[in-house]
């Protein structure tokens, strides 16, 4: 598969049919804060497994992918049995990382259920180091980004946490 048709596939994933289980429910009737991102992370697994960087490729590459930082923003709480899609858009990559952010969205309703941003690293899973990608795989990620950098940037990313005083 060529890079433009890894860059179409993962353009039209169906990040679809993720449904909120009745286990992931708090006390509180929504959806417990740790359960977003256990579906982000599900929900990761199809751009990742395009691209050649995710489980199912660590076998052939010898290398996987390991979360260095994330931060999730809540915007609306979702409840047992709420449909959600997910989007997936490359902000930034180097030879080791990769900077990605996400949506959850309602899927019916269309309306913003949360967003994460995160920053992964290539390793060697033998030596459980940092190491470059394969060649291949980076060009699969510099054409996504190509692409991808057309978009309009995330007003959530680079977020800074903090009680904002006046």
């Amino acid at each position: 598969m060529s890079s433009s048709d890894i860059t179409q596939a993962i353009d039209n994933i169906p990040y679809s049919g993720f449904v909120v289980p009745p286990a992931f429910i708090d006390p509180n009737g929504h959806m417990n804060v740790g359960y977003y991102s256990v579906l982000f992370d599900q929900a990761l697994d199809l751009p990742w497994d395009k691209l050649g960087v995710g489980s199912a490729s660590t076998e052939a590459t010898g290398c996987s992918t390991f979360t260095l930082e994330s931060h999730v923003t809540y915007q609306r709480e979702v409840n047992e049995g709420d449909p959600l899609d997910f989007t997936f858009q490359l902000i930034d990559f180097d030879a080791k990382r990769i900077h990605y952010f996400m949506t959850m969205l309602h899927a019916q309703e269309r309306w913003l259920a949360a967003t994460s941003e995160a920053i992964s690293i290539c390793v060697d899973m033998a030596t459980r180091r940092s190491t470059t990608w394969p060649t291949d795989r980076l060009a699969r990620l510099r054409a996504l980004h190509e692409k991808h950098s057309l978009r309009p940037r995330p007003a959530e990313i680079g977020r800074l946490i903090g009680i904002r005083r006046k």
